[in-house]
């Protein structure tokens, strides 16, 4: 097996996925105290107005990802990833500034639109670094968002919990962000640049490209899966805080444990499975691990402090079964796009990560608004059992894909870019 080489460019990528998480995840965890502060509190009917904030970050983000081939084109992948973490940093910033609810909804659309380029771009941008073995390098990559789950929660909860404001914690998770542009912006090394390639660059060939995605019914397919398992990843990251906070009525630190403890899980599994990734073993692992965090995701919803006489154990347990959550989660979303794209090489891959990330996007803002919904209805312990159904057309839809296209083969070529 090759040895793993990393760069500046694999650098300043890991930064980006640390920021992209840092502002996606700050939000959640400040949802108790924004909630207090801003007139929605999340234990009297304001879950639905929680999950609102997701779901306008969400439009931003798939606004952005229609677009960011054509910024891309433009400026390259290196510029326009430098651009991402700008304007993801400076939306969160300028939300901690907000004077009331309905001033964040629009500077969200700033930052959603940042992570909507991130988003579309960080993918192939790594591909184009790593062409070689690119399935391994993305997983590996993108467990790094697992890590700035973990910096957020664990910072973002022990701030909060020593009263500090959530708007400072906006605000710091913005400015680090931000801290991260210089690793792509600066100017190059001129024997290690980033290896641009060419791309569609105008509205023609990029029509052109995503027609003939679009007239393939197993994209389709794969973006059903898409919607599902990036749906069931995002709600249990985004919701876990709450549903400690108020279930168990925890503090703000002890209920940031909990979604660290998925990041960890996350990170586990992105580095294992990235490092277990073969061409033809990527479906089994996505069926293996959805089918494994059904039953995990049922003890979570129905496990209860009245089961286990000693607090402390019963958190460690349920900080055990967070961590294993994540590793079931882990690959839901990196090695179906990877897996998407290799076995549909004859469509171009930027367009295709792009594509693919579109669907994902609305899936979690949609799932993220009906857990909320169903929160406000039943209890979020309640609404968790949305979950496992999900994950169970994820796997249903993995597998009408090996029996519809079983004896499809791959075209044995290297990852499809537009040629130049």
């Amino acid at each position: 097996m090759k040895k793993l080489n990393f760069g500046r460019y694999d650098a300043a990528c890991l930064a980006a996925f640390i920021g992209y998480a840092l502002c996606s995840l700050s939000i959640p965890i400040a949802l108790v105290a924004m909630g207090k502060d801003l007139n929605f509190p999340l234990d009297r009917g304001g879950m639905a107005a929680g999950g609102i904030l997701h779901l306008t970050r969400s439009i931003a983000i798939v606004t952005a990802l229609l677009v960011c081939g054509l910024i891309a084109a433009r400026i390259g992948k290196r510029k326009s990833m430098g651009l991402s973490v700008l304007l993801m940093g400076s939306g969160i910033l300028l939300c901690s500034l907000a004077p009331a609810y309905g001033f964040i909804l629009p500077l969200l659309l700033i930052a959603g639109f940042g992570e909507g380029i991130c988003e579309g771009i960080a993918t192939p941008f790594i591909q184009d670094l790593h062409a070689d073995a690119p399935e391994r390098y993305v997983n590996i990559s993108h467990s790094y968002w697992s890590i700035g789950i973990g910096i957020c929660v664990l910072g973002a909860g022990g701030l909060l919990s020593l009263g500090i404001s959530w708007r400072f914690v906006l605000a710091l998770a913005g400015a680090l962000t931000m801290a991260a542009a210089p690793l792509f912006l600066w100017k190059e090394n001129p024997r290690k640049k980033y290896p641009e390639l060419q791309t569609a660059s105008n509205m023609t060939e990029i029509r052109q490209l995503s027609g003939k995605i679009f007239k393939t019914p197993r994209f389709w397919l794969h973006c059903l899966a898409m919607f599902m398992g990036a749906g069931a990843e995002y709600c249990l990251t985004f919701w876990s805080a709450a549903y400690l906070q108020l279930t168990f009525q925890t503090t703000a630190w002890t209920a940031g444990l909990g979604t660290a403890a998925i990041g960890l899980g996350m990170f586990i599994g992105r580095n294992f499975f990235g490092l277990i990734a073969r061409e033809n073993n990527l479906k089994r692992n996505l069926i293996l691990a959805a089918g494994g965090t059904i039953p995990l995701i049922l003890i979570l919803a129905c496990i209860s402090p009245e089961f286990i006489p000693s607090k402390e154990l019963f958190f460690i347990l349920l900080l055990t079964v967070l961590t294993f959550c994540g590793i079931g989660i882990a690959p839901f979303w990196p090695t179906l796009q990877v897996y998407s794209v290799q076995q549909m090489r004859e469509l171009d891959s930027t367009l295709m990560y792009i594509y693919l990330s579109s669907t994902g996007i609305p899936g979690c803002g949609f799932f993220t608004w009906l857990i909320g919904v169903l929160g406000d209805r039943f209890g979020l312990r309640g609404a968790l059992f949305l979950l496992p159904i999900t994950l169970i057309f994820y796997i249903l839809i993995l597998l009408l894909d090996s029996r519809l296209y079983a004896a499809e083969k791959p075209v044995k070529s290297p990852f499809q870019t537009t040629p130049s």
